[in-house]
Parts: structure tokens; sequence; C-alpha cells
């Protein structure tokens, strides 16, 4: 047990965003974890509207965008309701979806598990493994704060793609690597992705 080797659990949605999951198993990957992807169909439809990523070869392409890390990458297809993280029994650190859709969200609020990210958010809230949301819509009805609040009252991190700026951001990887960043802080995970509130004062 104790040479397990750690991995986590990335959804990424059909959510505009697309680039913060990337982001997010990109950095996992580098610092050594294994990841376990899990990308819908919209999913893929917004990397290559978004990122300009070719579909017809999912596996090809994931191995030629993440290759070459620390850690190693395996994906899931949405549909695999029989996959190895669709068991309580098979051990993950813990599991993040970003960007997360509204309708994604639904579905671990009311613990539909009609499809793998739906099923393997459900098994991280059975099994008390940690679980991030980083839901990406604007503006938010009643319904999309309801089913947050239920989640989040069930333990599980909310963390809307709100960038902040005190920092001085020069361009769009500033703000991607912030978000990805304060995700990581929220799962103790360290990195250097972005300077700290208080670093220049420290560095004096």
């Amino acid at each position: 047990m104790e040479n397990r080797k750690k991995s986590w659990v990335v959804g990424i949605t059909g959510a505009s965003g697309c680039i913060y999951g990337v982001r997010l198993t990109e950095t996992l990957l580098s610092i050594g974890y294994d990841v376990h992807l899990v990308i819908s169909n919209a999913g893929w439809r917004v990397l290559k509207e978004e990122l300009g990523w070719q579909a017809a070869n999912r596996e090809e392409t994931l191995k030629e965008k993440f290759g070459g890390r620390s850690g190693r990458v395996f994906y899931h297809p949405i549909g695999d309701i029989g996959a190895s993280i669709a068991s309580g029994s098979y051990l993950v650190e813990g599991m993040i979806i970003m960007p997360c859709s509204m309708g994604t969200l639904s579905s671990v609020a009311h613990g539909s598990s009609d499809n793998l990210m739906a099923r393997a958010a459900d098994v991280m809230l059975k099994e008390g493994r940690p679980l991030v949301l980083v839901p990406r819509e604007t503006p938010l009805h009643a319904i999309h704060l309801e089913n947050m609040l239920a989640l989040s009252k069930l333990g599980v991190k909310i963390i809307p793609a709100m960038p902040a700026f005190y920092y001085h951001p020069q361009n769009l990887d500033d703000i991607v690597n912030f978000l990805v960043g304060k995700v990581l802080d929220s799962l103790r995970i360290e990195h250097r992705l972005f300077k700290r509130w208080g670093d220049e004062h420290a560095e004096q």
C-alpha cells in the first residue's frame, strides 16, 4: 500500500474554459501524480472549439498533449461506467471537475450517476474523499446556487472560475495559472503557479 502511486481524477466538461482543466492536468502530471482523465462529449467539442484539439483519435491526442511528464495520464471514456474510478475500492486522492458545467454540477448534487464523471464524483462523496468543482457559468440562477449550496454542505469545495487581479496578471496564462493554483491550494498541493500576496515582503 505504501508504494501506491498517488493519483487524482480530473473531469473536463463542456463548460467554456477547458484550458483550466488542461493546465490542471499538466501541473499534476509534472508534479508526479498520475491523472485519471474523464472528458465529456461536450468537453471534447469545447477542446476543439477553444484549443483546436482533434477528437478523432482521442487517446493519441491526449498522449501528444500530456506525454513526457513525470506522471501518467489514464483516459476513461465518459460512458465507461465500469472503469476503475467508478468503484470506491479503487484508491485515488480525490477528484476535480474543472471546468464544471451546470448540468454536471446538477448530476453530482442529485446523485445521478448516469455517466462515469458523475459516478466518479459520487464515489468521492460516499468514500469521503476530496471533491472540488470549478463552475464556469454566468449569470447564475437559483437552481445553480441551490445545487452549489447542497454540495457545499456535503463538504465539496466550490471554487468558481473567478480570477483575481491583485497580483497584476500580464497575460491569459497568468489568469489560468492563478485559478489552477487556488484549486491546488485547496487540496494542499504545493506549486509555484502564481505569486502570493505578501511574497514581495518575504523576499526583502
